[in-house]
């Protein structure tokens, strides 16, 4: 077997199929992308589209890859970003010419992303099987047998989990998971401001739960709004003159008198890791490995660096797809990148989520001092950027 499967074609799985399509080409191996959704052939905007914030660093892999030209045309720079609390006078601010780039990160729809990953998408080493679903994983002598639900069978010398943070897969195969509940349930929408964003994204703390409001193109900005569950699904049901109003409240009037709020989605959070992220003939990759709370932004980055890294050290070995060694070597160099982004996102989203006063004092004195720190602040933003443990 000299193939490789990758089950799940969703932003990470098909970022994998672009990496190593042309190495794949040059050594006689087929990609297999398995995806149980039929992608659209021609983009479709829409007001309520989801989006993803792409850190720095995850621009340059995409322009590595030959596709950053493409993905661009749909991408809203973040320019700056403000951090605060309500009701507390500190603030920290970041700005991308103070960073020496030019942006310090973009937000992109997530159909604008997987549309340009599937049109670079090789026909000649690349199977696409879509619409499809793997009903069965299972080891076999020299990979991995893949049991399609409509009973066809694949055999693999490297499976690729890819296929989300709820994957019944990697539950199958027994690969236990760490799961410590955040008790947020994340509202998401896109909502229109009074005023210009002028590329500011805003991180804002408050004693029910951290926001973030991220530029996106048509000066739309993308909403990130963490509750307690209860509370989440009452204000998804609100009417949308009342929504705005209890947003205004808690966000404030820096872009001016909300407009507009489209469809409102919820997601409860939790950070999920999995104990096992690699196997003989297998690896764990994306939301399945690893999914964090949103509001750093750092859950499609990390998973991106993680295909990056991958697909390095794939095209780098000698021996054959699947050899286990090769697969350690993969996960240990990504170890530090992963325990910092986890560590940085989930204490990030603890501290500001005590309400204790002498913790929301410590936080207050924290902000002001990262805003007038430049190494403490430069720390922040290289996180920020996605090139927190990479030179450069």
């Amino acid at each position: 077997m000299n193939g490789l499967a990758i089950i799940g074609g969703g932003l990470v799985g098909a970022s994998l199929a672009v990496a190593l399509q042309q190495g794949a080409r040059e050594r006689g191996w087929r990609i297999h992308l398995i995806e149980p959704f039929e992608p659209g052939h021609e983009y479709q905007p829409s007001y309520d589209a989801r989006s993803t914030a792409l850190s720095y660093g995850t621009r340059l892999i995409y322009q590595r890859l030959g596709l950053w030209e493409r993905i661009a045309e749909r991408a809203e720079p973040i320019l700056r970003i403000h951090v605060s609390e309500r009701g507390r006078f500190g603030a920290a601010r970041l700005d991308a010419g103070s960073e020496g780039v030019e942006a310090l990160g973009y937000v992109v729809e997530n159909a604008w992303i997987g549309h340009c990953l599937w049109q670079a998408l090789d026909d000649v080493v690349v199977v696409r099987h879509c619409p499809a679903e793997v009903d069965r994983l299972v080891p076999a002598a020299d990979g991995y047998r893949l049991t399609f639900t409509d009973g066809q069978q694949l055999d693999c010398a490297l499976a690729v989990l890819a296929d989300g943070g709820r994957s019944g897969l990697r539950e199958q195969l027994g690969i236990q998971i760490l799961r410590r509940p955040y008790g947020q349930t994340a509202l998401i929408a896109n909502v229109t401001p009074g005023k210009p964003h002028g590329g500011r994204a805003f991180e804002r703390f408050t004693a029910d739960g951290p926001m973030a409001l991220l530029p996106l193109q048509d000066d739309r900005c993308a909403l990130v709004w963490s509750r307690a569950p209860a509370d989440a699904a009452r204000l998804a049901q609100l009417h949308e003159a009342q929504f705005l109003a209890e947003l205004q409240d808690a966000f404030g009037y820096r872009l001016g008198t909300l407009q507009q709020v489209g469809a409102r989605h919820l997601y409860p959070l939790a950070l999920v890791e999995a104990e096992e992220q690699v196997r003989s003939g297998l690896v764990v990759l994306g939301n399945a490995a690893h999914s964090l709370h949103p509001i750093a932004g750092q859950g499609y980055n990390l998973s991106l660096r993680d295909v990056d890294a991958l697909s390095a050290a794939l095209l780098r070995s000698t021996a054959g797809l699947g050899d286990l060694a090769t697969l350690q070597d993969y996960a240990r160099r990504q170890r530090l990148d992963q325990r910092l982004t986890v560590g940085f996102s989930d204490q990030l989203t603890r501290l500001f989520g005590d309400s204790a006063p002498l913790t929301a004092a410590g936080r207050n004195l924290g902000l002001i001092g990262l805003d007038l720190a430049p190494p403490a602040k430069r720390w922040f933003a290289r996180q920020a950027m996605g090139l927190g443990t990479r030179a450069g």
